[in-house]
């Protein structure tokens, strides 16, 4: 018989985006890991930016959590296991507290995980008072911690917003605006959310400086003992059937770096599982590809690096070779895009890129596509998502479409999936382990 685990955990939401969840999740993990606790921490729904963060803090591979996306199996497997071997859990939420369907409040509430909000409370006084008692009413039964504002402007202020709260043992604690920050905010953003970590040199210090700053916190004050008020007992999981080596004796080539960095553990763990023998390469250094009978580009920045990526000539003729032999190449978002011919960006200037999908990439200074989306394959269906800030205008052959969650394929509505040859691509980011037999289809399964 399995049995459950506890583990103190809490849910770090708010009350919509740009509150500060990312900042008060890494802090916090940066916080009780320096005291020696061993921290898991996860991310709610898609995101391949804040995880970067929060494994500088913790020293530990982050995972996703989404009731849809990843299923409530995987993400009761995934809980159940950290609290085995973890002292602190700590998920930070996507969006607002209830926003969208598989809300961040249905994941606390489906797994008893008590909800710590972050507010912004810069230009906020006693109001504060009334956000929170509608984020912990708004929903019965709703697990709660409390509330930590960020953005504080001094010891006067954060007493003004303490005293608007109706239930004093909510206050968990004030933030200050950081001086000298852009914004009074830690975590540098561009066009896709925050800059990554590895991007930053200083970027272990600034998640020290406000680890500092959370320690003279009650929050922070908080040792291991008085973290128990947080504990949650996860059940422990169906054990789960094993995945068919359909990718047995298959490399598949993986490009890894900065232009090429949107990369969900768990989908290298998929392909591995699959069979498939995984060989990172960099096209940013210069690398050829590696031999291989699929290639993966995933997602990425390729636009803050298309001159290099052009530059790499020797790669574009290889992948054009491995194209010419009919070996499979699965291309998204920004790995479609460094396939195109060009690349037109913000400030209007061109660049050529490798030329092996025909079309136009342009630079948008709006989102162009957000949201869950599903992919069906003859092989099963694909769960992921979509976000970008990009057009891609192609005349190659669209194979088939994207749809939301539960909703059929129509024309012109969700992602085109590009087939040219053995190439697909799409702005559509998969979650591989949604359906391993349509994963080992995209890298050649079942090809002769």
């Amino acid at each position: 018989m399995r049995i459950a685990a506890r583990c103190p955990a809490l849910v770090i939401a708010a009350c919509a985006s740009g509150q500060g969840k990312t900042t008060v999740t890494a802090a916090l993990a940066r916080l009780h890991e320096r005291q020696g606790a061993r921290v898991r921490v996860f991310k709610c729904g898609p995101d391949y930016l804040d995880p970067y963060w929060h494994q500088l803090a913790s020293g530990a591979v982050v995972e996703q959590l989404d009731l849809w996306m990843t299923g409530e199996a995987d993400c009761a497997a995934r809980l159940h296991a950290a609290a085995q071997q973890a002292d602190l859990i700590l998920i930070e939420g996507v969006m607002g507290l209830f926003d969208g369907q598989n809300s961040v409040a249905d994941l606390a509430q489906r797994f008893a995980i008590p909800v710590l909000a972050v507010v912004d409370a810069w230009a906020m006084g006693g109001t504060l008072g009334a956000i929170v008692h509608g984020l912990k009413t708004y929903r019965p039964g709703l697990p709660w911690a409390g509330v930590l504002a960020n953005r504080v402007a001094g010891e006067g202020h954060a007493r003004l917003l303490q005293e608007g709260l109706q239930d004093p043992s909510d206050w968990l604690g004030a933030l200050p605006r950081l001086a000298g920050a852009e914004g009074g905010k830690l975590l540098p953003e561009r066009h896709l959310g925050l800059v990554a970590a590895h991007e930053l040199p200083d970027a272990l210090q600034r998640l020290d400086a406000t680890a500092d700053a959370l320690a003279a916190t009650p929050l922070g004050r908080m040792g291991s003992a008085a973290l128990e008020r947080f504990s949650v007992d996860f059940a422990a999981p169906p054990l789960a059937g094993q995945i068919p080596a359909l990718l047995a004796g298959r490399t598949v080539a993986v490009a890894c770096d900065a232009a090429f960095s949107f990369i969900y553990p768990a989908n290298l763990r998929t392909l591995a599982q699959l069979g498939a023998r995984v060989q990172c390469f960099s096209p940013l250094a210069g690398d050829s590809l590696p031999a291989c009978d699929a290639v993966w580009l995933p997602g990425g920045y390729p636009e803050l690096h298309a001159g290099r990526l052009a530059a790499n000539q020797a790669l574009r003729d290889d992948l054009r070779a491995h194209l010419a032999a009919g070996k499979p190449l699965w291309a998204e978002c920004g790995g479609m895009m460094a396939l195109a011919d060009s690349i037109t960006l913000q400030d209007g200037a061109t660049q050529p890129l490798w030329g092996l999908l025909p079309g136009r990439v342009q630079m948008q200074k709006h989102l162009a596509g957000l949201g869950p989306q599903q992919l069906d394959l003859p092989q099963g269906q694909l769960r992921g998502h979509t976000f970008h800030y990009s057009t891609f205008d192609s005349a190659a052959a669209v194979a088939t479409r994207t749809a939301r969650p539960g909703q059929a394929v129509a024309p012109n509505v969700g992602e085109a999936v590009y087939r040219q040859g053995s190439l697909r691509a799409s702005y559509f980011h998969a979650w591989f382990a949604s359906s391993p037999a349509a994963t080992a289809a995209l890298f050649g399964a079942g090809e002769a």
